[in-house]
């Protein structure tokens, strides 16, 4: 797989209220608030590296997240991963991981480690 210093995947989702309450009620709680939960935006990342970059094969080893704020349900929130430092030799790639709100406000930031088979820089 070819990857470059910089590289980025995005994409951009809105959760609904729906999408909020099957969510709890997948693990057996209700959520009281108008707030997107914390894993929710942690799927989007896993979204991202699985399907878009490093895509299809990646191993996920580590993931961070600080969370900045609480998104609103119905928030249009944008979710990107960018290549921070490929490790061919060990196949491995850090990525930072960003997510903002409709009015370009921070959501929640980090990085990400994952293993992948075959890096070509």
């Amino acid at each position: 797989m070819n990857f470059a210093l910089g590289q980025t995947a995005e994409v951009t989702r809105r959760f609904s209220a729906r999408d909020v309450a099957r969510y709890s009620a997948l693990g057996g709680h209700e959520t009281a608030t108008n707030e997107v939960p914390e894993p929710l935006l942690g799927a989007l990342f896993s979204y991202l590296l699985g399907v878009r970059l490093p895509g299809v094969g990646t191993n996920y080893l580590k993931q961070e997240m600080r969370f900045l704020r609480a998104p609103r349900i119905d928030e249009t929130l944008h979710a990107c991963v960018e290549i921070s430092r490929l490790r061919p030799e060990k196949h491995l790639v850090d990525l930072k991981t960003t997510c903002t709100g409709d009015d370009g406000t921070p959501v929640c930031e980090g990085r990400a480690l994952v293993y992948v088979g075959e890096i070509t820089a």
